[in-house]
């Protein structure tokens, strides 16, 4: 499925990649509604329709990432929250075995995730998967998702790479769409991003990666 004699780059997504959305889709879905609620004295069904709008008119921005926004726009430590709940990260199967077969190899790894520097920091320091990497790349630190252009843009003038040799793992569709768009040679989407629901069905035009056995270089 991966082409790995035309790779030099490899860049890789965080969350629903390497790391089991589930954390995420809990907390942004479940645990954080639940915590608006208490606070604005809503019960949880209003509390989860305001948010639910609310969140999703600012998706594929990079305020729909960033816990500073969410803390100012909601009144609530979001950060802090994540934080306290920091037992749920979990690194998808396969994952690791897919980082050490490519650390210290003739290709460079960089990590590209739209997550804000303080989630970043979070689950690296949960999980240690920051070890294999040659470089750790938030879009926050471009001002621009990985959705736009833009971050791509900077991501090769900060960090020089033939986009055609280059392969992106992401389990977003339109940040897929996107690498595509800039020229990148090599795709591959997430069968599986959150471990409790089921495999997405695979209709888009990229590979999809449901076991990261299956695909070692």
């Amino acid at each position: 499925m991966i082409n790995w004699n035309g790779i030099d780059t490899v860049l890789l997504d965080m969350d629903g990649t390497l790391l089991d959305l589930q954390f995420d889709n809990w907390f942004w879905q479940r645990h954080v509604p639940e915590q608006y609620a208490r606070i604005k004295g809503l019960d949880y069904a209003e509390a989860e329709r305001v948010l639910h709008d609310w969140i999703g008119s600012h998706m594929g921005t990079l305020n729909w990432y960033c816990l500073d926004f969410w803390t100012r726009e909601l009144g609530i430590d979001v950060a802090g929250l994540k934080r306290a709940a920091a037992e749920r990260i979990a690194v998808r199967p396969g994952a690791e075995t897919f980082l050490r077969s490519l650390a210290g190899g003739p290709r460079r790894v960089i990590m590209v995730t739209n997550a804000h520097r303080d989630a970043l920091d979070l689950k690296l320091e949960r999980t240690g998967i920051d070890r294999y990497f040659d470089a750790l790349v938030s879009s926050h630190d471009y001002g621009h998702a990985k959705e736009a252009q833009a971050f791509w843009q900077a991501l090769l003038e900060q960090h020089p790479f033939d986009p055609e040799r280059a392969l992106l793992v992401d389990d977003s569709l339109p940040v897929l769409h996107a690498g595509r768009l800039f020229g990148l040679g090599h795709l591959a989407s997430i069968l599986q991003p959150d471990s409790s629901l089921p495999c997405r069905a695979h209709t888009d035009p990229f590979p999809a990666i449901d076991d990261f056995h299956r695909v070692l270089p």
